[in-house]
């Protein structure tokens, strides 16, 4: 038997089941009983023959025969080489999936089993289409016509409406896959083979131990990660590398010298391993799912060979790894990671580990929350003192809070590893400027944040045991996560204080907390007192140096000051107009970043303050500006994100009221001929307005159940007017703004006919292509006009009167 065939069943006899395929009666057979899901069916007569037919819904039955047909065409293009047929093909696939066992649940409401209705057959017909196979025609309701009870006229019609429909979705989703295709989000999934040297991590961190395996025995043949967010800017680099640093746990010699007891658990920098993976990742190269490359090891020669140093000597020049290194399999995976995971269960599946990019994303999707900020310990310069030789030096740092207390599992050395409470630095055996170069995480509540700082402590590292026990921190610095302003740490480097004194004093945070941490925070003198406090002096070491550099990654904290009074406008309620004014003057980088709490914080100020206009306006030029930046192609890739915001986020019931009552004003202003840069940028950022005003409308009548439709057909009404009161206008300053109008009023339509009127729409587009002089602007009006006449609206009834209006007038 054939499996996820239609058997019919004649009888069961110990576990098992004897039957047929209804396909092929002659294919008959036994199968045991625990792989057969039965089905309900109906049997009808026709005539003398038994008719067997499913009992399931019939869309379910359309879906799972386009799934058998599509399967099979879809392997086909596989063998033909189609690679963006086969993609296209795939996610369709995946779809109708996915959207059947939501039908089979049985758990649908009646309008979202509509709506799911018509995405599955919307689906199939463009599917159908592109894969040149038979038309399917249906009723409003997205059921098939059957052909033996309608007229070959209506059929015909139906056929005519059904094809234009699938060509118009067909436009549609090749622009779509064309864009999905080539800006799509890309990832690198990296699978570790196999260890031919002792290993301890990687910046997706894997403890090997010095036999060969993970020292998790749960991680063998599973050390899989797919390294995401790679974009754009990411891929047209030149030359993209995978990297491996190696660093050793143990001893701080590799071999022992001499009777007396080492010192043990002390981390050594071992050696790197690098590929360049520029063709792999770009696609360059078909990356086959068993394929293994080698990655050769390079070790550390001399201690001055810092690991990054050695990275910069590797990458510019091949040399003879002696057979060591590790095996990998790699391949580039395009989309975003919940697209990935559909799409390559056998690859990503729950134990794959996911390592996020240092860094937002291009993209930053509504609901995509972080908090983390990426440390670098940099470089130091550490004198000897009273010591014959140089110091090993060894960093601790612990994430503190305002009592001294370590937060714990607070730090990250790399995905798939288990957050620590302390993080200890690479040795480096005698150099007096180490440059370590050591990149981890902090990671901690957001509220936990503006208590805690970062401490870190100094310490020589002897490599005899007993010598080391008496060693005790020498040095100390630290540094605040938040500044007194409320905003985060700034990226970049910081040269920190460094602090000498007692090592019991230098834990204690009343000794340090309340003094500068960096050199920048005024002027510190070098070898200089700070201030008594009650537990004792810490002195500045005028011989010591420490370098860090830090990157925050957090879409709820900001390093801008104006866009955080801006946010937190609750706590300083009398600066809102000044932050509202602000908001125009910050770096655009910053705001898209902070795209969703900008709208909220936005939003909520015009509800709270619905029963005043005290900051409708300043609000509404907030939005301009964020709608207007989005439009700049530096950031247009953002339009995903606003509109993904407005659909899923958006929750401002009665913003669409202070929406039009400011929009109406500007329209009125304007049209008497009154210059204002603003009004411009309001008539280019239209199309958005309108689908935070409809948007709006549709939840406020969700909410209350069609209240106030009336006053808000009218309201819309009045705006129409305004707009072509500003048509009428022959002031020489509003030419820019009525060519405007004539470009962007068309792309507001599509959102402004689901809630009003098609036929009063229709007569009031009328009203304001006629209110124009016939002898101006005669190119754009007939620009828009093409545009009115591809819409949705010119399809619907209220199209009629729109016909007839104007050939009278012609």
């Amino acid at each position: 038997m054939c499996m996820s065939s239609d058997c019919a069943l004649c009888f069961l006899v110990a576990g098992w089941y004897k039957g047929y395929l209804v396909r092929n009666k002659d294919r008959q057979g036994a199968f045991p009983a625990s792989i057969v899901q039965l089905r309900k069916v109906i049997i009808e007569k026709q005539g003398d023959q038994e008719v067997v037919l499913s009992a399931e819904m019939p869309l379910v039955k359309e879906v799972t025969t386009t799934l058998r047909e599509w399967g099979s065409i879809w392997k086909q293009l596989y063998v033909t080489n189609k690679k963006k047929r086969v993609v296209q093909v795939q996610r369709l696939m995946w779809d109708l999936m996915e959207w059947r066992s939501q039908l089979l649940s049985g758990t649908l409401p009646s309008d979202e089993f509509k709506e799911l209705k018509q995405k599955v057959t919307s689906k199939i017909d463009y599917g159908n289409k592109i894969l040149e196979l038979d038309l399917v025609v249906r009723d409003v309701n997205g059921n098939m016509l059957d052909p033996e009870n309608a007229s070959v006229i209506s059929l015909f019609r139906a056929h005519q409406d059904a094809t234009t429909k699938i060509n118009e979705r067909i436009k549609e989703e090749q622009v779509r896959f064309e864009q999905t295709y080539h800006n799509d989000q890309s990832h690198l999934y990296v699978f570790v083979r196999k260890f031919v040297v002792r290993i301890e991590r990687s910046n997706y961190l894997i403890r090997w131990t010095s036999k060969g395996f993970p020292k998790d025995v749960d991680m063998l043949n599973n050390l899989k990660v797919v390294f995401t967010d790679l974009g754009n800017k990411d891929l047209n680099r030149d030359k993209i590398y995978l990297i491996c640093q190696i660093v050793r746990v143990g001893r701080m010699e590799l071999k022992e010298t001499g009777t007396k007891k080492c010192t043990l658990g002390l981390r050594r920098p071992f050696g790197v391993a690098v590929m360049d993976i520029s063709d792999i990742i770009k696609g360059k190269i078909e990356c086959d799912e068993e394929k293994q490359y080698f990655i050769p090891f390079v070790p550390v020669v001399a201690e001055n060979d810092f690991l990054h140093s050695l990275l910069n000597k590797v990458t510019a020049s091949r040399g003879d790894s002696g057979g060591q290194g590790l095996w990998v399999t790699m391949k580039a995976l395009v989309g975003d990671i919940i697209q990935i995971r559909k799409e390559y269960p056998h690859l990503v599946d729950r134990s794959t580990v996911v390592a996020r990019k240092l860094g937002f994303p291009e993209i930053i999707m509504p609901g995509d929350i972080r908090n983390d900020i990426y440390l670098t310990l940099w470089t130091g310069d550490f004198d000897k003192y009273n010591k014959t030789t140089q110091k090993n030096m060894e960093v601790i740092m612990t994430v503190c809070d305002e009592e001294g207390k370590a937060v714990p599992n607070s730090i990250c050395l790399g995905a798939g590893d288990r957050p620590l409470n302390e993080y200890r630095s690479v040795i480096y055996y005698q150099v007096k400027q180490p440059r370590w170069m050591e990149t981890f995480k902090v990671a901690i509540p957001l509220e936990e944040m503006h208590r805690s700082h970062l401490r870190f402590m100094f310490r020589h590292r002897s490599s005899q045991e007993s010598k080391d026990k008496s060693e005790k921190n020498f040095a100390m610095a630290f540094v605040h996560l938040m500044k007194a302003d409320g905003t985060v740490l700034q990226d970049g480097l910081h040269e920190l204080v460094v602090f000498k004194g007692d090592s019991k004093r230098m834990e204690d945070v009343n000794s340090y907390l309340s003094q500068p941490s960096t050199r920048n925070q005024g002027d510190v003198p070098k070898g200089g007192t700070l201030s008594r406090s009650s537990v004792g002096v810490l002195s500045v070491s005028s011989r010591d140096s420490f370098t860090v550099s830090t990157l925050v990654c957090s879409t709820k904290l900001t390093q801008n000051v104006g866009l955080l009074g801006l946010l937190k406008w609750r706590t300083r309620p009398e600066l809102l107009k000044e932050n509202l004014e602000k908001l125009k003057i910050i770096d655009g980088e910053q705001v898209v970043k902070f795209l969703q709490d900008t709208l909220d914080a936005l939003f909520t100020i015009m509800m709270e303050h619905s029963q005043t206009d005290d900051y409708d306006i300043l609000v509404f030029d907030a939005l301009i500006y964020i709608i207007g930046l989005i439009a700049d192609r530096k950031f247009q890739h953002f339009n995903t994100v606003l509109e993904a915001y407005i659909k899923q986020h958006f929750s401002a019931t009665l913003a669409y009221k202070s929406l039009m009552s400011v929009l109406k004003r500007y329209l009125d202003v304007s049209s008497r001929g009154e210059q204002c840069e603003n009004y411009l940028r309001t008539l280019k950022a239209l199309e958005y307005i309108f689908k935070f005003i409809v948007r709006s409308r549709m939840l406020y009548s969700q909410l209350y159940e069609g209240k106030e439709q009336k006053e808000f057909e009218e309201s819309l009404r009045r705006l129409f007017e305004s707009i072509n009161q500003l048509m009428r206008s022959d002031h020489n300053t509003t030419v820019l703004l009525q060519v405007a109008a004539l470009k962007y009023l068309p792309t507001v339509l599509q959102d402004v006919e689901t809630v009003f009127d098609a036929k009063l729409l229709s007569q009031l587009l009328y009203e304001f292509y006629t209110c124009i002089p016939a002898d101006k602007l005669q190119k754009q009006k007939v620009s828009s006009m093409a545009e009115i006449v591809s819409s949705k609206l010119f399809e619907k009834q209220g199209k009629t009167n729109l016909h007839a209006r104007q050939r009278t007038n012609d």
